[in-house]
């Protein structure tokens, strides 16, 4: 469903076929809920403790709900993180060099790896679930495999006396007082990102494009769309959020262990699709990808709050995800039949 068809209309039938409508609706409830029931969920430190956890997940499902919305998904996108922070960990450390030599290194391994991801999936014409499930496996690998090499150990030494790590850290994992709420650097880079992405995807012809591929990429190439150039974008941007990521768990804790990541790309996908993307693709939304990110802070948070038994925090994830799957489903067919 291409951004003109979400335009048109009636402005009840525009709001009724968001993607992100769903999203919104269950935030607000799951908001409601925990304000009742834990004492102190409103207070400024929770809150910021809130968007904490929502930006680290935030942050990659922006990228991860172009992607969807693009008829593609990552599942490297989790160990992808780790590998940027070992990565600009060790060539800083090696090289004893200044930190911003292996951030920069890191920014070009992860942009590599998106590219590599992009042009395999282009030229194969393999399913990505095929040719990043073999990247994860891969990177999985590697990271625990160099790292042991290099290091002795499963972790990285600490960096934080080389120079260039304050101004590192100051990037990429400060944190400033808004009102007695502690905000990290993460909540501005994943809020500058929501902003960025939803602009790409609404206000570009790019975004259009992405639109046209998910929905049907054989119709986009037959009208000139450059699908392969396309799908390789969406990629380089989950490898550039992965480094944006990578990095904030560098300079948060000086040290990175190698096993990192494994299983978190499935919460990007969870949190994408529970903020109103299809995993048929052609149908979603930016804002939608950090309402999901944000219902997973809030949750994550909210039962520690509350004091509940967090043993069933994943089934609770997991029924959101089918619920969220039954409703973007739902909304699209009655925006399709014109909100019959």
């Amino acid at each position: 469903m291409s951004r003109e068809v979400l335009a048109s209309g009636p402005p009840e039938r525009r709001f009724r076929a968001r993607p992100e409508l769903g999203a919104a609706l269950a935030a607000l409830a799951v908001l409601l809920v925990f304000a009742v029931a834990a004492d102190g969920f409103l207070r400024p430190a929770s809150i910021g403790t809130v968007l904490y956890a929502a930006s680290t997940i935030g942050i990659m499902a922006v990228p991860v709900s172009l992607l969807m919305i693009g008829g593609e998904f990552d599942l490297s996108a989790g160990v992808l993180v780790t590998t940027a922070a070992l990565t600009s960990s060790m060539v800083s450390y090696q090289l004893t060099a200044v930190t911003w030599v292996g951030v920069l290194v890191s920014l070009a391994v992860a942009l590599a790896v998106g590219w590599v991801n992009g042009r395999l999936l282009a030229r194969t014409g393999l399913p990505s679930f095929i040719v990043t499930l073999g990247t994860f496996l891969m990177l999985t690998g590697a990271n625990l495999g160099v790292t042991k090499l290099v290091s002795g150990t499963v972790s990285t030494k600490p960096i934080a006396d080389m120079e260039g790590f304050a101004s590192c850290r100051w990037l990429f994992a400060s944190e400033l007082t808004v009102g007695g709420m502690s905000v990290k650097a993460t909540v501005w880079w994943w809020l500058g990102l929501v902003a960025v992405g939803s602009w790409v995807l609404l206000r570009t012809r790019y975004g259009n494009w992405v639109f046209a591929v998910g929905g049907d990429a054989a119709a986009a190439r037959a009208v000139g769309v450059p699908v392969a150039r396309v799908k390789t974008g969406l990629y380089l941007g989950v490898g550039f959020c992965a480094w944006v990521l990578g990095q904030h768990l560098l300079f948060s804790f000086d040290t990175v262990q190698s096993g990192e990541g494994v299983g978190n790309e499935l919460i990007y996908i969870v949190a994408a699709v529970i903020g109103g993307c299809l995993i048929t693709g052609g149908y979603g939304s930016v804002l939608g990808g950090a309402l999901g990110a944000l219902i997973f802070g809030m949750v994550s948070k909210g039962i520690v709050y509350a004091q509940w038994n967090p043993d069933w925090f994943k089934f609770f994830l997991g029924a959101m995800l089918l619920l969220a799957a039954l409703l973007n489903s739902w909304v699209k067919r009655r925006a399709e039949r014109g909100g019959r």
